[in-house]
């Protein structure tokens, strides 16, 4: 969440009055150093959420009317305004602007050691739409015209080139729904100059698919398009949850899964219900999936990693100025007798394995198979073959998989092991041996048992 300092505690720190200043809500500025550098000790690094693409009306407290007039830091009139978020926008023209923006840039790197930023709401800087009420279909010509907000993106390009040029190994991301070519490419082959695009159809893709359709119905051939669809050396950060869906109003994607069960029945005293059983083995294999085939990094919204059953939300009017869920319930797993430790141990796993194997460093996966009738997407990436059963009933025996390598494989991650869980239904000290025999346009197959709602990581050994 952005912490520069906003007035209204329900913004989520997105409509900013103060752009040099920490938010006092969460602690002072020294503490924030504390924990800046606690993290830089554990090797963990730190990027801000800067918010850059508008600020709060507030006048009183804000930016805005400065100098006594609507277009000190803005654009005067109705260009000045964003409709949807009741919000500013900054003139990128101005040289004075241009000094505030990248000047707060270089004081939040220099002060507080931030190791880079995530850009907050570039799509609507990018065009003079804002991208309200835009489908983009990737057609060049949506993003070459003079829809295009020039100063804006020169501003972009300026901001990346002040932070690579002063902290090379510095990190900045994109949140752009609209998938502007050249985002991430480097500034000197003429493009902004982004390290990552959030790849932000993923969560919502998924959100879609719980609202919408029974898992039965899931189109798994749509699943990995939306997976897959971008471009080639465009490194995109791939998550399975935002916060935008996590907020009161909607729900997590643990609770879209499981909804109301979650209060009766994560007790592992208790007996497994349909709803919960299910609910659990799609979670594992939605962020797994999403993980490997993703992208290039993985985004986890807190709470995600062990199923958070609740929304979150901060003090407003609507809720009589509630603290009550602002917050994130971690105890959940450190509580033996609920299930919530299950996911969080399959999460931790999961990212123990991409340490090991580097998925998310590798070229793109090679997907061999998206069957429709079976339910089942197989993929390889990084020496790993990965598949995925999302069939809600049906198990197979020995299932052909196509593989571009030739050996010997062992299970190495599987989503239905009882640490997990899962119904431990998969021997893991059976080896399978891929054969000359060409299969969904790989040179080598293998024969692997399939449980229903069990993902198989396997690799060569």
């Amino acid at each position: 969440m952005a912490i520069m300092e906003h007035a209204y505690y329900a913004s989520f720190g997105y409509q900013i009055t103060s752009f040099f200043a920490a938010s006092s809500r969460y602690g002072t500025p020294e503490e924030l150093k504390e924990l800046v550098d606690t993290a830089h000790s554990m090797g963990i690094m730190v990027l801000l959420d800067v918010v850059h693409s508008h600020a709060s009306k507030n006048s009183e407290d804000g930016l805005n009317m400065f100098d006594g007039t609507d277009s000190c830091y803005f654009h005067s009139g109705p260009r000045g305004t964003h409709d949807l978020w009741d919000s500013r926008l900054f003139a990128y023209s101005s040289w004075e602007v241009l000094r505030f923006l990248l000047s707060n840039i270089r004081w939040w790197l220099e002060e507080y050691g931030f190791d880079g930023f995530r850009f907050d709401g570039v799509t609507s800087m990018l065009y003079h739409h804002h991208g309200m009420g835009q489908g983009f279909s990737g057609d060049y010509s949506e993003y070459f015209g003079l829809q295009v907000d020039e100063d804006a993106l020169t501003y972009l390009m300026l901001a990346n080139h002040l932070v690579h040029t002063l902290y090379p190994d510095s990190i900045t991301i994109a949140e752009d729904v609209s998938g502007m070519p050249a985002l991430c490419s480097p500034i000197s082959q003429g493009g902004v100059g982004f390290d990552y695009r959030l790849a932000m159809a993923i969560p919502d893709k998924w959100i879609q698919l719980l609202k919408e359709f029974k898992d039965e119905d899931w189109n798994v051939g749509n699943i990995v398009y939306t997976l897959t669809n971008r471009r080639h050396l465009e490194k995109c950060i791939a998550y399975a949850e935002s916060h935008d869906q996590a907020l009161v109003g909607d729900k997590t994607l643990a609770f879209w899964l499981m909804d109301a069960e979650m209060y009766t029945h994560m007790s592992v005293l208790t007996p497994f219900t349909p709803v919960i059983d299910r609910g659990i083995q799609l979670h594992k294999m939605i962020r797994l999936i999403t993980h490997a085939l993703g992208g290039e990094g993985y985004l986890n919204f807190m709470g995600n990693e062990f199923g958070h059953p609740e929304w979150l939300d901060f003090p407003r009017k609507g809720n009589n100025e509630s603290y009550h869920y602002a917050r994130r319930q971690f105890h959940l797993t450190d509580d033996d007798l609920l299930r919530y430790k299950f996911l969080n141990n399959f999460d931790r796993d999961m990212n123990r394995l991409e340490e090991k194997c580097g998925w998310l460093s590798a070229p793109q996966a090679y997907v061999s198979e998206k069957h429709e009738g079976n339910k089942v997407i197989t993929f390889e990436r990084a020496g790993l073959l990965f598949i995925f059963n999302f069939h809600p009933s049906k198990s197979y025996a020995d299932y052909r998989v196509g593989t571009a390598l030739p050996g010997k494989f062992k299970i190495v991650l599987d989503s239905d092991a009882a640490e997990y869980g899962g119904h431990q239904r998969l021997d893991h000290s059976t080896d399978f041996f891929s054969e000359a025999f060409e299969h969904n346009g790989r040179p080598h197959s293998l024969l692997s048992p399939l449980t229903a709602v069990c993902s198989v990581a396997s690799t060569t050994s």
